[in-house]
């Protein structure tokens, strides 16, 4: 069978955009014959609900939930011990395990890893502390470990590399945390971006549409200078981050918290290719009265949602991109 095209979620801005719900929401329908992830490690967290119970993984792909081949792929880095216990939670829950499968190219982070990223990076860089530059560093310096060199762990889940049919590509992180377009050296390990899913083995003219999550305001976990700790001290912007429970899936930490970059926004769909948008907790502005965004580095204040959601619309559509369509979501569980 031949690949029919495939899918892409990105996320357009530092991460928890929202990536897990919209993933999720497509998978519902069932038309894909495969969900997969294409890089980072346990170091990304997707929540999502399903028959309004709430999960969260941090490295397996959310088709696993839908029923839908699970993939996680070459450009990939799996911690064994946090793989399992996904495992163990997903069979606990009553999912089937046997839809998950690992490429063997993808490499194993260590124990060695872990505790050089806790030293070094974790304070320096504000990173999640689990090991996932250190052990990239491996891979690029061509002294890592692959799932293939240790295949009698993964015995059960070794991908045959093959993919057909429709694909949904699930992405990890966000568009300013890539390390080539973030603000280095405050960024991720791998490529964010949504032509980077071509390592799990398909051509780029595949590509049918590019989903492009952003919350309708900006939010950020770890140390970068562009979001100092001092935003904090804005009580609206505190309002919005008490509002929207805007904690880590991963870290558990407070995201700082700032309103909404279009200038930043639009640079990423253009760069990255973005043809349908989602912007979702609409609803948290709603509940606060908040209705602020920045664009052309002046800060735009608006009376009501409907008009923000209006003067958005209206800027986005008018900037060269190929954007088809834009949708505002209220709903924490669905787009």
């Amino acid at each position: 069978m031949n690949i029919e095209h495939v899918d892409i979620c990105v996320g357009l801005a530092w991460g928890d955009e929202g990536k897990g719900k919209i993933v999720s929401e497509l998978s519902k329908a069932n038309e894909y014959d495969f969900v997969c992830r294409w890089s980072g490690g346990n170091n990304a967290g997707h929540t999502i609900y399903v028959n309004n119970k709430k999960y969260s993984t941090h490295l397996i792909p959310s088709g696993v939930f839908h029923g839908i081949k699970s993939i996680i792929g070459p450009g990939c880095v799996v911690n064994e011990k946090s793989f399992f216990e996904e495992i163990h939670y997903l069979q606990e829950n009553g999912f089937d395990t046997s839809l998950i499968k690992i490429s063997p190219k993808a490499h194993i982070v260590t124990s060695h890893h872990i505790e050089k990223d806790k030293q070094k990076y974790n304070k320096l860089l504000g990173t999640t502390a689990r090991g996932i530059g250190p052990c990239y560093s491996h891979k690029y310096a061509r002294k890592g470990t692959r799932v293939m060199n240790v295949k009698e762990s993964f015995a059960d889940f070794i991908w045959d590399e093959k993919l057909y049919g429709k694909v949904l590509c699930e992405g990890a992180q966000g568009f300013w945390l890539d390390v080539d377009y973030g603000n280095y050296p405050y960024v991720t390990s791998s490529n964010c971006l949504p032509y980077s899913a071509c390592n799990l083995g398909f051509p780029p003219q595949k590509i049918r549409k590019i989903y492009g999550a952003v919350k309708i305001y900006d939010t950020r976990v770890g140390t970068d200078p562009d979001f100092p700790d001092d935003l904090l001290c804005n009580q609206e912007l505190m309002t919005l981050a008490t509002e929207g429970n805007e904690y880590g899936t991963t870290t558990n930490r407070l995201r700082n918290v700032n309103y909404l970059n279009l200038d930043k926004l639009i640079s990423a769909i253009q760069i990255s290719g973005t043809t349908d948008l989602i912007i979702s907790k609409v609803d948290i502005l709603e509940k606060t009265n908040i209705y602020r965004y920045y664009y052309q580095d002046d800060l735009h204040t608006c009376q009501k949602i409907d008009t923000m959601k209006q003067e958005i619309e209206t800027i986005l559509t008018s900037q060269n991109t190929l954007l088809d369509t834009i949708i505002f979501s209220s709903h924490p569980e669905k787009i």
